[in-house]
């Protein structure tokens, strides 16, 4: 994947996916004096977590039959400082079809196991809470 990002002056930016075309727009984070209407670069990050894991969940599952349409993740990104980075990422991921003890333990495997998770630098705590229909 290629992208072209492009600061646009008062603490925007624009990132094109270049195969798609499509467009992010990004702000500064708050914390920096920054108005919150957009995603800040460290939101993205953290953000990518929930995403990588519902991708792979959803990849790996389906041979299993796994469905997880509708699924959310409600996630807390935590910075810390000095020096400054995220520090923390909290998810609730919440899964509204029931699945047996065997598929649970497939969905959980697979979210500790996701790219992004693998990446991500072993000092940033993970916190992973998942929630099944009963």
């Amino acid at each position: 994947m290629t992208s072209k990002t492009t600061y646009l002056g008062n603490n925007e930016m624009d990132s094109v996916h270049e195969d798609s075309g499509n467009t992010m727009h990004i702000g500064i984070p708050q914390d920096n004096f920054n108005k919150r209407d957009n995603f800040s670069p460290t939101d993205l990050f953290a953000t990518s977590l929930a995403q990588s894991i519902f991708a792979a969940i959803s990849v790996l599952g389906k041979d299993r039959n796994i469905d997880i349409t509708g699924a959310t993740c409600e996630l807390k990104k935590t910075m810390y400082f000095q020096p400054r980075r995220i520090g923390e990422i909290f998810c609730v991921l919440k899964f509204p079809q029931k699945h047996s003890e065997d598929e649970k333990k497939f969905i959980e495997d697979t979210a500790h196991n996701c790219p992004v998770y693998l990446s991500l630098h072993p000092d940033i705590k993970k916190i992973l809470i998942f929630e099944y229909a009963d």
